[in-house]
């Protein structure tokens, strides 16, 4: 087992002190109209460093920030509220609820130039695995670039979206990597009234952004015991004030002001963690360390799962070698929960021209699920990883009507709307991810199990679709989504689904879980081999399983039977349920206000915009998204984006035919994927034609 107690505290400060903007994080392509193109937001403190910055970073003040005159503020804002979960029984008799917890420090890109809206690009750090996850950090921060780093729009409604909430980053480098006490000492400094101006602004970036906290790391050293205090109570200040936002701490500074790496918590760094939230553990722990750690913390009046003991996968991911039994023992109660440093090493670690999206995915699912690719069956752990889902109970968000998935991903190759392809270009926004199945993947057959995952060639909507393929000796069960979802009467399933040329024909079952331990086998229909395109079946599951009112759904999943022998490839690219009994508008409402709020050539015949517009006035189902298309001569439509607020960039919209001007439609889009009317926005050119 890796000694990981044993590792210099060099290589960590190197690891972590380092930043962003001097990590090879792989970025999307710039777009050609800088000066319009919207990135998430950074900041120093107060002062700035001396000189000039590198080419495409900007330098600001937190301290003279305001939301008013923040003209990204509309495309950084996240819009989605964070939802509600609930823990299920676990499926596993390994993993566990109410005990160790999963935290994230995640790097999406560079510190700057960090698109706000996604961009033209399928290559892309697409974290789905939000079952695992109590929270997740937006890494990152440097020296040249600025300081506080504000996580984008897409990542935080996405993760909104299944119960995860997401922190900004404040980081404070050592002197070796450029770091200054003077942003210690700015951010902490006291007003007349011995209050912290800039904790309050903190407060008012999160909320305006929309995200739900700050990770503050303190590696500057050259302070003293005054200005630890002062740390101290400026985050206390922080959690007080902030009412709400959860302020996590980094094991670095100690009540000195000296920067010392505890390792655990103890006398030296509890004043810290009684003034904020949760501490992240620096990564040299030990078992004796972390056990006394956890009884500390419970002397303190606060829990032990508060406490992330840090492990730092970025080098060697499931290499790692981590004292798994010191967290997360099998044979007695976990000890702390456990923090991952840079988990997109799943991402990162492909080869050059290898991330391709169905490679990430089948990565990141051995990453969290672990090598036998099923939670409720872990294999046993004959290597250095243990994933979370042997150890960590998950959770899930479904728990209204309706709900709705198509298995987007959140990036791909292309756009589909009811099976046809509307954009053939490569995109990535996490906002526009569906609620996905959390369990990765568990399947029940007497036979040899298929292969089961998110597949890019196809889709019903968005850009991708699950696919089981290979031979079902024996009827296969896939699990999709544990759920508390009521089930009246007049509940109604649908399915789009379709076999691929080649595939054997295949009988569908919805398996429904009405009440715990027990499933309900409903027949959707039996596709024929070959494949002849999508279909889609609608089951009205609440007339099929009568019995008393308050019913609820806890579980969704499919059962495939191969007709005729032989191997299947089998997609469903929808599955949506809804109560047809609750009446209500057929659509919702138009958006309102739509415009170009600025625009420019890129110097190639295209043109980047800035669009806004403002939700719709009328009553209606709530908005799930936007989406974006230009309408082209003859009536057809391009894809152009979507987003969850109510801006959105185009990088480069490509005019048609010579058009002298370009209409673009955005349409709000419900729960169900059903689209507004459009507001319609005109583009003049006046740029020739190429």
């Amino acid at each position: 087992m890796y000694d990981r107690a044993a590792r210099p505290q060099v290589t960590r400060r190197r690891v972590l002190a380092a930043g962003i903007g001097a990590l090879a994080v792989p970025t999307a392509r710039a777009a050609p109209s800088g000066d319009l193109q919207p990135y998430a937001s950074y900041w120093y403190p107060d002062s700035l460093p001396a000189g000039s910055p590198a080419p495409g970073v900007i330098w600001r003040s937190l301290r003279s920030w305001a939301p008013g005159s923040d003209v990204d503020l509309p495309f950084n804002k996240a819009t989605v509220p964070l939802a509600a979960r609930f823990t299920p029984p676990p499926v596993s008799s390994t993993a566990r609820a109410g005990q160790a917890r999963v935290s994230a420090l995640a790097a999406f890109a560079h510190t700057s130039g960090n698109p706000s809206q996604g961009s033209p690009t399928a290559d892309y750090y697409a974290l789905t695995h939000w079952a695992y996850l109590d929270e997740l950090v937006f890494w990152g921060g440097s020296s040249g670039e600025g300081l506080i780093l504000a996580p984008n729009a897409p990542v935080v409604d996405a993760a909104h979206r299944n119960g995860v909430p997401v922190l900004g980053t404040v980081f404070l480098p050592p002197a070796a990597y450029g770091g200054q006490l003077r942003w210690t000492r700015d951010l902490v400094r006291r007003d007349a009234d011995g209050a912290f101006p800039l904790a309050d602004q903190l407060i008012r970036v999160a909320r305006a952004y929309g995200f739900d906290g700050w990770f503050v790391n303190a590696e500057t050293g050259g302070g003293d015991a005054a200005l630890a205090a002062d740390v101290r109570d400026f985050l206390a200040h922080l959690r007080t004030h902030g009412k709400g936002l959860r302020v996590t701490w980094y094991d670095a500074l100690a009540v000195s002001g000296d920067v010392s790496w505890q390792n655990e918590l103890n006398d030296h760094n509890s004043p810290f963690f009684r003034a904020a939230d949760s501490m992240f553990l620096n990564f040299n722990w030990s078992r004796a360390g972390l056990a006394s750690s956890g009884a500390l913390a419970e002397r303190l009046e606060r829990g032990r799962y508060e406490l992330w003991a840090g492990i730092d996968v970025e080098a060697n991911g499931w290499d790692t070698g981590v004292d798994w039994d010191a967290i997360v023992p099998a044979d007695r109660p976990h000890v702390t929960s456990y923090g991952f440093y840079r988990p997109e090493w799943t991402w990162t670690s492909l080869p050059a021209g290898g991330r391709a999206p169905a490679a990430f995915h089948a990565r990141d699912d051995r990453f969290w699920s672990g090598p036998a690719g099923d939670p409720a069956a872990p294999a046993p752990a004959t290597g250095p990883w243990r994933a979370p889902a042997v150890s960590v109970a998950d959770r899930s968000t479904l728990t209204s009507l309706p709900f709705a998935t198509s298995f987007n991903t959140g990036h791909g190759l292309g756009w589909y709307e009811r099976g046809k392809a509307l954009s053939d270009a490569p995109w990535n926004h996490l906002g526009l991810q569906d609620r996905l199945p959390g369990r990765r993947w568990v399947i029940r057959t007497a036979g040899a199990r298929p292969v089961v995952g998110f597949d890019f060639a196809d889709a019903w909507r968005g850009g991708t679709s699950l696919l089981v393929e290979g031979p079902l000796a024996a009827p296969t069960t896939v699990e999709l989504f544990t759920a508390r979802l009521p089930l009246p009467g007049t509940t109604v399933v649908e399915l789009a689904h379709r076999t691929d040329a080649g595939s054997a024909g295949v009988r569908v079952e919805l398996v429904v879980s009405p009440e715990p331990g027990r499933f309900v086998h409903v027949p959707a229909g039996t596709l024929p081999a070959g494949g002849r395109g999508w279909t889609t079946a609608r089951l009205r599951v609440g007339a099929l399983l009568p019995g008393r009112a308050g019913r609820t759904i806890h579980a969704l999943g499919v059962r495939l039977t191969a007709t005729g022998g032989g191997a299947v490839r089998w997609r469903l690219g929808h599955l949506a349920v809804r109560d047809t009994g609750v009446p209500g508008p057929a659509a919702p409402a138009r958006p309102a206000a739509a415009c170009v709020a600025a625009a420019g050539p890129n110097g190639d015949g295209t043109a980047a915009l800035r669009l806004l517009w403002r939700p719709g006035t009328r009553r209606t189902p709530p908005v799930r998204h936007y989406e974006l298309h230009q309408v082209l001569p003859g009536g057809g439509r391009r894809f152009l984006g979507g987003t969850c607020g109510h801006a959105y960039y185009v990088p480069a919209l490509r005019r048609t035919g010579g058009e002298a001007v370009t209409r673009v439609d955005v349409r709000a889009v419900d729960e169900l994927y059903v689209s507004s009317a459009p507001a319609r926005v005109s583009f003049r050119w006046s740029i020739p034609s190429s």
